[in-house]
């Protein structure tokens, strides 16, 4: 049986941004800043965390995710466009993504590894107001995008709502929302090959898999979306080693931050609930932060 962690009380509430859809955190250890966007809000947050200093960019399309470059700008996962982005005006297009499925998507966005962009997409579930529609088909997949802006497809698995996005040093680790499967694929970084898809977990009962990260022991941290409001680690095996209530039930992404990595920051989501749901829970769309007793990795840089 998983450990059920019950210090509630180091939760900690890091920002009221009550954001429709918070997603894709990021810590920059230059500036001690944590970023992540808002997709349906389509702005994007920087918070320093020593000064409190706080700064809000809106976007011209809806945002999906958001990764750091080395150069100090942002490579950024539009609605079917990556760019990079200066923290201010300037936004260079870079790649375009399944231009000949306009019914698609760009929804989890990662920098690897070795320095590129992963992207997954998905069926588009919101329409060009924001508003919630229903979802098809599972025509999702993943590809990568190099800096010269060159566009891979990384796998023929098809997915209904790509989620998750962590590499080991032999396997690349995903899932799939909307089927509650987190997946694992052989990685060959020197050839950018993925091999056989294979289950890497039993699911899962409360919520479904949305954004994770790993720690340093190799464990994956997931987010349990869609009411689990909870998180779940994983042990490099798949075993649940660990289950972390939270005060948002629609938790959607992490990663680490802090001093030395040893804080874990969370975003959540508010999209599709009730006004009355909000009313007696307005803390949901807001990020948290949690001390859960291990460190974890520096973010990827693009480039």
């Amino acid at each position: 049986m998983p450990e059920q962690d019950s210090k509630r009380q180091s939760v900690s509430l890091v920002w009221e941004a009550h954001d429709t859809v918070g997603e894709s955190p990021v810590w920059d250890e230059r500036t001690s800043s944590l970023i992540w966007v808002d997709i349906i809000g389509k702005r994007i947050h920087r918070l320093q965390l020593d000064s409190q200093t706080y700064d809000r960019w809106t976007t011209p399309d809806f945002v999906t995710g958001i990764g750091l470059c080395h150069d100090g700008r942002a490579i950024v996962g539009l609605t079917k466009e990556i760019h990079l982005w200066d923290f201010a005006e300037r936004w260079q297009p870079l790649a375009q993504i399944e231009p000949e499925l306009p019914q698609n998507r760009v929804n989890e966005c990662c920098v690897a590894p070795d320095g590129s962009f992963w992207v997954g997409t998905m069926h588009g579930n919101f329409d060009s107001a924001g508003e919630p529609v229903v979802m098809s088909h599972s025509t999702g997949t993943y590809y990568r995008v190099d800096p010269q802006g060159d566009v891979q497809r990384l796998t023929e698995d098809l997915y209904g709502i790509t989620n998750t996005m962590a590499w080991t040093e032999s396997h690349f680790l995903t899932a799939d929302t909307t089927t509650n499967q987190i997946y694992t694929y052989p990685y060959q970084q020197e050839a950018n090959l993925l091999g056989q898809r294979t289950p890497f977990a039993e699911p899962f009962h409360r919520g479904l898999p949305d954004g994770s990260c790993l720690d340093r022991e190799g464990y994956l941290w997931n987010c349990r979306v869609g009411g689990g409001a909870c998180l779940v680690r994983y042990a490099p095996d798949g075993h649940i080693d660990r289950v972390v209530e939270l005060p948002c039930s629609w938790p959607t992404s992490c990663t680490f931050g802090g001093e030395n990595l040893e804080t874990l920051y969370v975003t959540s989501a508010r999209f599709t609930m009730t006004r009355e749901h909000l009313r007696q829970h307005p803390q949901e769309g807001n990020v948290w932060s949690i001390d859960v007793g291990v460190g974890g990795q520096p973010a990827n840089r693009f480039g």
